[in-house]
């Protein structure tokens, strides 16, 4: 991934050193901290030229402006950044300012913003949090260009401005934690498929030891032994082996602490199996694997800020490829739990995966709930679009603070409904289930069928199909995978679960 600019926080009284000058401002313009802090004569002329550019100062909006003499030993432009909110965001997100700000900056040069709002200077929690949404913007994945650009296309260094630059830096150190996780789990879902095997996925996340992170990896023998024949059915086509990855975080007080538990879908290629997909657009099955880029970039971020909380890590990794050895549509397996699935379609597969991930870490570690990620249904894009990720619960509580928690972020969950009238659609007459419920609801039934997995255990399955690979561009994800997920789950921790 190409490197972020240089962040530094400096005092507020340090005289801006940089060719361009940035200042927030909503629709009464700049602050009168702002105005006393550039000179008297500065500011008039900053109210002349707002006033005559008719800048309202709305979020996301700029204006660019030659700096006259007063702004700065070396400042040659003035560059306005509106942060008014509006009906939906009444209050300015530090976050996705701090990506909407860096898009405004020039390239290849340093730059200086003096963090002050309009009522207020920007605290260090909004600071670090600011500084956090200019280098998720800044991301690129460039690893397999040969030829790269010398413009890295942001600042060379940026000048941060802040009243309490100290806290503002001990603030800093959980967003880069944060950072970090959310970067690695892009660079895994932008990987093709030809290096990120299941083997070679496995292999990365071992590197997370480096942060005491403890690592199991279970090969196809040990998953046969344990009885994981959903699981092993779905890469039996594959010349790849397949593996499982337990991670575990121990940062509890007392390791008897109950753990949290989060278990990832990680399909490096999908073609769909023996049902194969069409060929238009199949390329972007390498990112099939994104909810357990998730779980493997959360637990870097948890490990990185030493979360104070007992977490496990799971992931199921499995090629799903077309071959004389696949599974057929007609097989039925038999999975870890006992239960038996009917297959009708191969390209049901990542619930096959889930499904033994999700008994094994609820028979061996009897986790306080679990929540499982997943690129698993197209359905839930017809059902919410790439604006919300799809949320489906057995526990209220749970359920509420996931929600919490993905409004505090940005990174949207929508819940969607469990039944026993969904569940019915995927009884099978021939085993105790089939693995499709039918056209009709089937993000729901694809839920209901990781349910039947679960043993009672509080859970929730996030459906990321719309919101981690071919994610749209915002304000801090300008590439193919936004990592979504890792950010959410760290707020649901640091939130709620730690002590």
């Amino acid at each position: 991934m190409a490197q972020s600019p240089t962040i530094t926080f400096v005092p507020l009284s340090q005289e801006p050193a940089s060719p361009v000058l940035g200042l927030f401002a909503n629709e009464a313009g700049i602050s009168a901290q702002t105005a006393a802090l550039i000179g008297e004569k500065p500011a008039q002329r900053l109210a002349q030229a707002i006033k005559a550019e008719e800048f309202k100062g709305k979020g996301g909006s700029s204006l660019s402006l030659p700096a006259e003499p007063g702004f700065g030993q070396e400042a040659t432009h003035v560059l306005l950044i509106g942060l008014a909110g509006d009906e939906e965001n009444p209050a300015p997100n530090a976050v996705r300012l701090g990506g909407q700000a860096l898009s405004k900056l020039p390239k290849n040069r340093p730059a200086s913003l003096v963090l002050l709002g309009p009522k207020a200077p920007f605290t260090p929690q909004e600071a670090a949090d600011f500084a956090l949404g200019m280098m998720l913007a800044a991301y690129k994945f460039d690893h397999y260009l040969t030829k790269k650009k010398e413009d890295n296309g942001t600042p060379t260094s940026i000048l941060l401005h802040v009243e309490d630059p100290v806290a503002a830096r001990r603030a800093m150190k959980a967003r880069e934690a944060a950072y970090g996780g959310v970067a690695l789990a892009r660079d895994l879902v932008n990987e093709p498929p030809n290096v990120l095997t299941p083997v070679e996925f496995a292999s990365r996340a071992e590197k997370l030891e480096k942060l005491g992170v403890e690592i199991e990896i279970l090969d196809e023998k040990a998953m046969k032994k344990l009885g994981m024949r959903a699981l092993l059915g779905v890469g039996q086509g594959s010349e790849q082996e397949s593996r499982l990855v337990i991670m575990k975080w121990m940062g509890a007080k007392s390791e008897k602490t109950p753990p949290i538990a989060f278990v990832g879908k990680g399909v490096v290629f999908d073609t769909g199996g023996i049902s194969i997909k069409p060929a238009a657009g199949m390329e972007d099955m390498k990112g099939d694997m994104a909810g357990a880029a998730t779980v493997v970039g959360l637990m870097h971020t948890l490990a990185a800020r030493k979360a104070k909380a007992n977490v496990i890590g799971a992931i199921g990794l499995v090629e799903n490829m077309p071959d004389g050895k696949a599974q057929r549509p007609g097989d039925i397996v038999k999975s870890m739990s006992g239960q038996t699935i009917e297959i009708i379609n191969t390209d049901a597969e990542g619930r096959l995966v889930l499904a033994d991930v999700l008994w094994h870490v609820k028979q061996k570690y009897n986790p306080a709930f679990m929540v499982n990620l997943a690129t698993l249904t197209g359905a839930i894009m017809v059902a919410l679009g790439q604006e919300h990720a799809g949320l489906f619960s057995n526990n209220d509580e749970l359920a509420e603070r996931l929600a919490k928690s993905g409004k505090a972020t940005g990174e949207k969950l929508w819940r969607m409904p469990l039944g026993q009238e969904y569940d019915k659609q995927i009884d099978s007459k021939v085993a105790d289930m089939k693995n499709t419920g039918g056209r009709y609801g089937g993000s729901i039934t694809a839920a209901q069928f990781l349910q039947r997995f679960v043993d009672g255990c509080p859970w929730a399955h996030l459906d990321i199909a719309g919101t981690a690979m071919g994610s749209p561009q915002t304000d801090i994800n300008k590439g193919w995978s936004s990592g979504f997920g890792v950010r959410l789950l760290d707020r649901l921790v640091a939130d709620f679960y730690e002590g």
